[in-house]
C-alpha cells in the first residue's frame, strides 16, 4: 500500500558488515550451493578481525548472493534482486532474514517450489487497488511488483493498495514499505507466512508470523516500522539455538503447549507464541495483529489460508 506525503529518504548502506550476520552462515550456504550447481565458488571474501569475528564487505556478499542463485537457473536481474533484499535485512540487524536465508531460496528455486522465471500480472484492477497473481514466483520479485504498482496508483489518485497471491518468502518487509519514502510516500507492507504461530489458548499452530511495515518520510531522518506479529520470528530462534543460548521467556512453546527456553526444542517444534507472548501478558493483542494481517493477506488475496500454506522448510 502506498499513500502519497511528505518528504524522506532512504538510508545509505556503508561498504561492509559486520561478521554477526554472515559468521556460521556463509561456509554452510557455499557447500550446500556447490552441492547443487558447481558454478558457485566458495567465497573468497575479504575480511578483518574484529573480536574474534569478521567484517565482510557488502559487495562480496551481493556477488555471493547472486551467484548462488544464478547457479540453480534464476535471472541475473532478479538474482540480484534478491541480493539487495537480502543484504538490506542484515544491513538494518534483521541477521535471521539475510544471508542467513539464502539456503531457503536455493531449495524453493531447485525442487521448483518457486518458479523463478514466473513473471507477476495483474488479474483486476481499478484506479486505487489491484488483485496481482505471483505465478508463484520469487518473493521479493512480486514483492516489488505489487509495491511499485500501489506507488503509481498513490501518485495518480492519492493512494493505492496492491494484494498479491502465488507468492513465496519475501525477506524483511520493510525493504518494500521503504520504496515508498524515495518518493515522499508513505509505504505498507504485510504478509503472511507458513503456520507457525500457536493463537492465544492454543497448542497447535494456526498462523504465520505475519510481519507489518510502516515507512514515513520525516525531513532528513524516517519512520520505519518493520516487525513481526510474534513475539520473535523463527529466524530469531534459529539463531538463538545457533549460538547454543536459551530463548527469553515467551517466545515459543513446546510440543505440550507450555512456554519453553530451549531454543532446541522450539525450533523443532516450531510453535511461536504471538507479540505479548502469553495471555496475562497481552499476548492476545500481537494474536489479534496476526489475524489482521492474515485477513489482507490470505482472505483478501484469494490465496489458501494459512492453515493450507506449506509448513516451514527451516527444518
Amino acid at each position: 500500500m502506498a499513500a502519497e506525503g511528505a518528504g524522506g529518504v532512504k538510508p545509505s548502506q556503508t561498504a561492509s558488515m559486520p561478521a554477526p550476520a554472515l559468521r556460521g552462515a556463509a561456509g554452510r550456504l557455499t557447500r550446500g550451493c556447490v552441492h547443487r550447481a558447481e558454478l558457485v565458488r566458495h567465497a573468497s571474501c575479504s575480511v578483518q578481525a574484529d573480536r574474534g569475528g569478521a567484517v565482510i564487505a557488502v559487495a562480496e556478499v551481493r556477488r555471493f548472493i547472486a551467484d548462488a542463485m544464478k547457479a540453480v537457473g534464476t535471472a541475473p536481474d532478479r538474482a540480484h534482486l534478491l541480493a539487495d533484499v537480502l543484504v538490506e535485512a542484515d544491513y538494518r540487524g534483521h541477521y535471521s532474514h539475510g544471508l542467513n536465508r539464502l539456503e531457503l531460496y536455493v531449495d524453493d528455486v531447485s525442487d521448483g517450489s518457486c518458479v523463478a522465471s514466473a513473471d507477476p500480472r495483474v488479474l483486476r484492477e481499478t484506479a486505487a487497488t489491484a488483485w496481482v497473481d505471483g505465478g508463484h514466483g520469487l518473493g521479493p520479485v512480486v514483492g516489488r511488483f505489487s509495491m511499485e504498482l500501489a506507488l503509481s496508483k498513490a501518485k495518480e489518485v492519492g493512494v493505492g493498495w496492491v494484494v498479491a497471491k502465488g507468492s513465496n518468502h519475501y525477506g524483511i518487509a520493510g525493504w518494500y514499505s521503504m520504496l515508498a519514502l524515495e518518493r515522499k510516500m508513505l509505504g505498507m507492507s504485510f504478509t503472511n507466512t507458513s503456520p507457525l504461530v500457536s493463537p492465544t489458548r492454543s497448542k497447535k499452530a494456526a498462523l504465520g508470523t505475519n510481519p507489518i511495515s510502516v515507512a514515513v518520510p520525516a525531513g532528513k531522518d524516517s519512520y520505519v516500522l518493520d516487525m513481526a506479529t510474534t513475539a520473535a520470528a523463527l529466524g530469531k530462534i534459529e539463531m538463538q539455538r545457533r549460538r547454543g543460548q536459551p530463548l527469553p521467556v515467551g517466545w515459543a512453546q513446546g510440543p505440550d503447549g507450555a512456554v519453553t527456553t530451549d531454543a532446541d526444542l522450539a525450533y523443532k517444534t516450531q510453535c511461536l507464541m504471538p507479540l505479548g507472548g502469553a495471555e496475562d501478558s497481552a499476548g492476545y493483542k500481537g494474536y489479534g495483529l496476526a489475524l489482521m494481517v492474515e485477513t489482507f493477506c490470505g482472505l483478501l488475496s484469494g490465496e489458501a489460508q494459512v492453515v493450507a500454506l506449506r509448513l516451514s522448510r527451516l527444518s
